[in-house]
């Protein structure tokens, strides 16, 4: 198996055109990418999660749509809807589709909207298809939901439920730039904005591809059993945790850390990449029991902790 790494390495580099650091978001979207998978992205607002999105798929040549969750937004307002259309006295009805039909869609906000219209979303991740009425579109592949969430702010928010957050392959956070990162990034937006002209580096069937070669990077049998016993550990550690993950996050790791050694340039699967893909997997998956949550622990912190113990 060749290294994809030029090409990774050429994403990176024209996306930095745009958005100033944010590496470790940009990889970690692309390993969702490459798993055929959705992500959940929290961070703070204006920290780039829309623009890193919205470059990323224009350098893949992606139809790219935006949802603004809002208290008010209804499952047709993403779906689409019948509209009457009158032709020659003639009344019929025609699909109108909706913002889902794209490749890579971006729910801004998603615990801003309902239960009934963020279940909405959740055929079209897991099934790439749209129900409305009797009648079913297939989604165009790619096809991917990335999600965005405020944890500030929870007023008026309705939490993703533990089943709907598990669709989610990864829960990537988004952190505040380095001093040097915030010089580069009011440089560049505060003062004459000159835009960007980004090379086309990828299309849908490279993306294709690619996802195809991902499932095909092998792994060694210790490697593979130590990253179960991990998912294993946050049932069993009733210590720390009082709900562990499920089998999605056992497929999760091992897709994940195949994709991100595709990335880095490896035909194989290192100890690290399990590492480093089980807090972004494992996050979103955990309950912390009392005593963890009386202590202050995070669930990246019950996550160390695992990996610690699971040598």
């Amino acid at each position: 198996m060749k290294s994809y790494k030029h090409i990774f390495d050429a994403v990176f580099k024209e996306i930095e055109k745009v958005v100033v650091g944010q590496t470790d978001v940009i990889e970690q979207i692309l390993i969702a990418n490459l798993c055929d998978a959705n992500a959940l992205l929290e961070g703070y607002p204006g920290l780039a999660k829309t623009l890193a999105v919205k470059t990323l798929a224009d350098l893949m040549s992606l139809k790219f749509s935006r949802i603004q969750s809002t208290p008010d937004l209804m499952p047709s307002d993403i779906t689409g809807t019948y509209i009457i259309e009158e032709t020659s006295g003639k009344r019929t009805f025609k699909f109108q589709p909706g913002p889902i039909f794209a490749n890579i869609v971006l729910a801004d906000e998603i615990n801003r909207a309902t239960p009934k219209t963020q279940s909405a979303l959740l055929e079209a991740m897991q099934e790439k298809q749209v129900t409305v009425g009797n009648q079913t579109f297939k989604l165009d592949l790619p096809f991917f939901v990335l999600a965005t969430m405020n944890p500030i702010e929870q007023e008026g928010t309705y939490p993703l439920p533990e089943a709907q957050a598990d669709r989610f392959l990864l829960k990537i956070k988004v952190g505040y730039p380095s001093f040097e990162e915030e010089k580069e990034i009011t440089n560049r937006y505060a003062s004459v904005f000159r835009e960007q002209r980004l090379k086309t580096l990828l299309n849908k069937n490279h993306l294709l591809s690619l996802q195809t070669l991902t499932r095909q990077v092998p792994i060694a049998n210790d490697i593979k059993n130590r990253a179960l016993k991990i998912i294993t550990a946050t049932r069993t550690n009733k210590d720390v945790i009082h709900y562990g993950a499920s089998p999605r996050a056992s497929i999760g790791i091992l897709l994940a850390a195949k994709a991100r050694a595709l990335i880095r340039g490896r035909n194989y699967v290192s100890n690290e990449d399990i590492n480093d893909m089980a807090y972004p997997i494992l996050r979103h998956r955990i309950i912390l029991n009392f005593e963890a949550e009386r202590k202050g622990m995070s669930t990246d912190d019950a996550v160390k902790h695992i990996l610690d113990k699971v040598r």
